[in-house]
């Protein structure tokens, strides 16, 4: 099967090479020209733009930013796409803007299917968790690509339009409290009673047999190696600043509405705000470090 991508940035290169792996032949296009042309390595055909992706493929994958980028993407690829044709968003858009755009694409004879797309940098390799909504008969007709792109039983119909990118936006908010459990975890470790204690060694012992052993507790000791390898032990050159995309923030917003507590991840939500106006504490610089490991988030440093 041939598909179109547009955006072919990190997450967007690794979705290429997966379908490419499956066999299938992908067309893309980035307004950057050197992600283009890393793409043209690995064997994707570049287009010349938006417009003649879609001229090129029945089905196109969105890997743009959130917002109107989207949007502006989608008008562009409406009056060359024909009827039954998909749109598949594989970014962190809102559920709800996922559910505007499905009924705008409706009215114009294409399928939208919001896919939710969980596994960071490491799916190039071991594949993502897709989590999609739309259509049953569109995610149907998608299923081929979806499995080339996606783990071992890691992808899924979660509902109708919206229903995606909902269960995504949830699974982003745990992802807030895990991160921020296990960093104020080690941050008691590294400043409490026993302040000589080793970090990589305890996050090794726990990865073997622990209950709280996770994908996030295997990076942790990563760092923890690396830093042992480094003069600045201590990470006192990087700024514990925390990014957040919105889903995290949308999640609480949900719960709100929907009367459900959360304090968990509304108080990870307070962290993440705190550390941009402060520059956080160790607990925040070891998030900074875990989110550019799973997901090449950029970590602010000194100097």
């Amino acid at each position: 099967m041939k598909l179109g991508i547009v955006g072919l940035g990190k997450m967007g290169n690794a979705i290429a090479y997966r379908l490419l792996q499956g066999g299938h032949e992908v067309v893309g296009f980035d307004l950057d020209e050197k992600a283009l042309r890393v793409a043209q390595t690995i064997g994707v055909e570049a287009a010349d733009s938006i417009e003649d992706v879609a001229k090129k493929s029945s089905i196109v994958w969105l890997m743009v930013p959130v917002g109107n980028p989207v949007d502006s993407t989608i008008e562009k690829l409406i009056p060359h796409m024909g009827k039954d044709d998909i749109i598949i968003d594989g970014g962190n858009s809102k559920f709800t803007d996922s559910i505007k755009r499905y009924e705008l694409l409706k009215e114009h004879g294409i399928f939208f299917l919001d896919c939710g797309t969980s596994g960071g940098l490491a799916g190039r390799e071991i594949g993502f968790s897709l989590m999609v909504g739309g259509d049953k008969s569109a995610y149907e007709k998608a299923v081929s690509i979806l499995k080339s792109i996606a783990a071992p039983q890691g992808f899924g119909y979660m509902g109708p339009s919206g229903a995606g990118h909902y269960v995504k936006m949830v699974h982003n908010g745990i992802e807030y409290g895990l991160l921020q459990a296990y960093a104020e975890g080690f941050h008691i470790l590294k400043a409490g009673q026993y302040k000589d204690l080793d970090l990589e060694k305890i996050s090794s012992v726990w990865l073997h047999g622990s209950i709280i052993r996770s994908f996030i507790l295997e990076l942790s000791h990563e760092i923890f190696k690396e830093l042992e390898s480094k003069v600045e032990k201590d990470v006192s050159k990087i700024i514990g600043e925390i990014a957040e995309g919105g889903t995290g923030r949308w999640t609480v917003e949900e719960a709100e509405k929907q009367n459900i507590p959360t304090p968990v991840i509304t108080q990870a939500l307070k962290v993440r705000a705190w550390s941009r106006e402060t520059g956080g504490d160790y607990a925040t610089k070891l998030i900074a470090l875990l989110r550019n490991k799973f997901g090449g988030h950029a970590v602010k440093k000194l100097g």
